[in-house]
């Protein structure tokens, strides 16, 4: 799990959540109300194929408006076979750690690569440091 994930409120822009998104080196931010609840998560993907792809304006768009709701979440104690459960049967590739309505991490298909199968290739990527 990542620990105190990158999380913006839903008001932050498309272009906001993007350059977060590069300066953390990072492909998700988890998207939080007015009272810091966790309100869902936006990938990458979801600004390109969600917003940019319609055309519409990244720099008024609000993520409110693109959020993916989380369907499943976990919590600090779930042990890691709840994580790759929720993740292989639902298709879905992060899943938000959540305390007390808060975030408070993420988990990636390659935070569990690299705990289950280091050596495999995505293991390795996912432990190898960033080059960018």
């Amino acid at each position: 799990m990542t620990r105190d994930p990158l999380t913006l409120p839903s008001t932050a822009s498309l272009t906001q959540a993007a350059g977060a998104m590069r300066d953390n080196n990072i492909g998700a931010v988890l998207v939080v109300d007015g009272n810091s609840q966790l309100a869902g998560i936006v990938t990458d993907r979801d600004i390109t194929v969600r917003a940019i792809a319609d055309g519409q304006d990244p720099n008024k768009v609000p993520l409110s408006r693109i959020v993916s709701k989380p369907e499943h979440t976990l919590s600090p104690n779930d042990p890691v076979d709840r994580a790759v459960e929720l993740m292989g049967s639902n298709y879905v590739r992060r899943i938000p750690v959540v305390e007390g309505g808060r975030a408070v991490g993420i988990v990636s298909l390659g935070d569990l690569a690299a705990v289950r199968d280091p050596k495999s290739v995505l293991g390795q990527i996912s432990t190898a440091p960033s080059t960018h």
